[in-house]
């Protein structure tokens, strides 16, 4: 039955779109959309008018034309013969190789200067705030250009090594520093497991083992220490799991690498350069270095704000428990800073990523001197390569973001 409230009920006017705040939003969000879409057509109008007069269309078809160019650092199989879709696919992984261990080298560097800056010996925190401020406050791109320049400069060349009395000598007899490069020890299998051909790519089944077991490794350890805790939160007594991590984390490794037969290739000098290992050009140990010291210095400064943002009250706490000051920071401290530290911390992952970019000043050849430079001056097709390497920044930072988000939603504070 219908109930008659008694209110007159208003029919719909147009001007209730502008006068009437239940449809007000609506109106301005759809003309917002409307013009976005006449923008976007404007543009896409204006590209394919643009491209008719110079006699180009849009096609992809020159990923899969030869290349014709040489990479220097390769992870992969690659020579001029093969094609610019391999090129490009060469320089993301030299990309991401470079992003992984910037990262990583900047994380650790900013933690030890973000807690050593914090430190009561006065020497300690003035070195650590000199660090700070001289290496943020310096553009990045010269950073680079100047460890380049110290590398290839100052470093001592292939033939000091040679001879009874050698100007130069090698590190440990495993490492050569040389001008052309850092020559380290590489991983040999005498029972590899061979290799698959993955979108042109073949992958070692060895490499891929390895990582397995140790990520499988570090799993069982995580679930280990989780149930000690569970124990202890039970009970007050906390069994004794030192022996078993060990066991966990090495057994497994040291048995897969027995069974593969693994041992070293190291670096000789023959002729008028090192053979064998693994070579470290000038340009990677450049990029990584600069994008590490750089970077350091600005996640100094999250950690630092972060162990600040901890009230006092903790540190006091755990010095009255009698808690050691290197383990109030490390099992403290920390673990609280880090709900303040990661948010910022994942916009310098981002940076370091972007940064990558700038290879070009020293020779390193990762996706934008690859796809963005060399590829897209032979084949002269700009908005195609500008394109795709714009989509590939996009997704590779898009997936550093995620996995950093759901990083910071398991430390972060749940509140009840």
């Amino acid at each position: 039955m219908a109930m008659d409230s008694g209110a007159p009920q208003r029919s719909f006017t147009l001007g209730m779109l502008l006068y009437d705040t239940r449809y007000r939003s609506y109106t301005i969000q759809i003309f917002a959309l409307i013009l976005l879409m006449l923008g976007a057509a404007w543009l896409v109008d204006n590209t394919i008018r643009n491209l008719a007069a110079l006699g180009k269309d849009f096609s992809f078809d020159f990923l899969w034309s030869t290349s014709g160019y040489d990479i220097s650092q390769r992870p992969i199989e690659y020579d001029s013969t093969y094609t610019h879709g391999r090129a490009a696919i060469v320089g993301l992984l030299n990309t991401l190789i470079l992003a992984v261990m910037a990262c990583a080298t900047a994380t650790v560097i900013g933690v030890i200067a973000g807690v050593l800056r914090l430190s009561k010996n006065w020497i300690v925190a003035k070195l650590m705030t000199i660090y700070v401020e001289t290496f943020r406050n310096v553009p990045v791109l010269i950073w680079i250009i100047v460890v380049s320049a110290v590398m290839s400069e100052s470093m001592p060349a292939p033939r000091d090594f040679r001879g009874d009395t050698p100007a130069a000598s090698m590190v440990f007899d495993a490492v050569a520093i040389t001008n052309r490069g850092v020559y380290v020890p590489g991983p040999l299998f005498d029972n590899s497991l061979g290799s698959f051909n993955f979108l042109g790519v073949q992958p070692s089944l060895d490499i891929i083992a390895v990582i397995a077991v140790i990520a499988l490794s570090i799993w069982a350890n995580v679930l280990l220490l989780r149930h000690a805790a569970k124990v202890q939160n039970a009970t007050g007594i906390r069994p004794k799991t030192w022996w078993k991590s060990i066991l966990i984390l090495l057994a497994p490794i040291t048995i897969l690498l027995f069974a593969l037969g693994f041992h070293l290739d190291y670096p000789e000098l023959r002729g008028f350069n090192f053979q064998g290992g693994i070579q470290m050009r000038n340009s990677l140990l450049a990029m990584w270095l600069g994008l590490s010291i750089y970077t350091g210095a600005f996640i100094a400064e999250i950690v630092r704000a972060g162990i600040l943002a901890i009230n006092k009250g903790q540190t006091e706490a755990a010095f009255a428990l009698g808690v050691q000051p290197s383990k109030t920071m490390r099992l403290v401290i920390l673990p609280q800073a880090l709900r303040v530290i990661v948010p910022p911390l994942i916009s310098q992952y981002l940076n370091i990523t972007k940064n990558t970019s700038l290879g070009l000043a020293v020779g390193y050849m990762d996706l934008r001197s690859t796809l963005g430079g060399i590829t897209i001056n032979q084949t002269g097709r700009e908005l195609e390569g500008m394109m795709l390497m714009m989509l590939i920044y996009l997704v590779v930072s898009l997936a550093i973001s995620t996995a950093m988000n759901i990083y910071n939603n398991r430390v972060r504070l749940k509140e009840r």
